[in-house]
């Protein structure tokens, strides 16, 4: 033991140091690095790992919606304007066929005043023409009486016949 306590005191004056304990303890630390390694680190390192790989992911995906929503907001603002052009073409048609529409209204009604018109001027050309033929026969018949009265003494009953008969035929040529 002597001897042992004589190694010890020799390194003992290198720094007061006893090499046994330094080994010791560099062992100990040894064990409880790989320990750590094994047990803390790699299982730290996993979970660090896994943590990293979700914000990744969680930014991707992140990334991901905004651009859909961006697409999403250029596919609703192209369908706004899409919908704004077709409600104009659909008001300017609308325009178009009440214009139209009130365009042949017009004419129709211009057309029957025309047609109700010359309708109106036939009706008064035939009753005037009526109103001649009935005048021409009253002219005729107060004629044909007149004459036969005054002429009764001095003309035939043939005679009378044949100038009534002249008469008519004039009369119906005059028309």
């Amino acid at each position: 033991m002597q001897a042992f306590t004589g190694f010890s005191t020799i390194y003992a004056s290198v720094g007061s140091l006893q090499v046994g304990d330094m080994l010791a303890q560099l062992f100990f630390f040894i064990v409880l690095l790989v320990l750590l390694r094994k047990f803390a680190w790699g299982p730290l390192m996993g979970m660090m790992q896994k943590r990293e790989e979700y914000v990744a992911s969680e930014i991707e995906a992140a990334e991901k919606s905004r651009a859909d929503a961006e697409r999403a907001s250029k596919e609703a603002a192209e369908q706004l304007k899409q919908t704004k052009q077709e409600a104009q073409k659909i008001i300017e048609d609308a325009k178009n066929v009440g214009t139209r529409q009130e365009q042949e209204i017009v004419d129709s009604a211009r057309k029957e005043a025309e047609r109700i018109k010359l309708a109106a001027q036939e009706e008064i050309q035939n009753e005037k023409e009526q109103a001649l033929q009935a005048l021409q026969d009253k002219v005729a018949s107060l004629s044909v009486l007149i004459a036969s009265k005054v002429i009764e003494k001095e003309i035939s009953e043939t005679d009378q016949e044949k100038l009534i008969n002249d008469y008519i035929k004039e009369v119906g040529e005059e028309r």
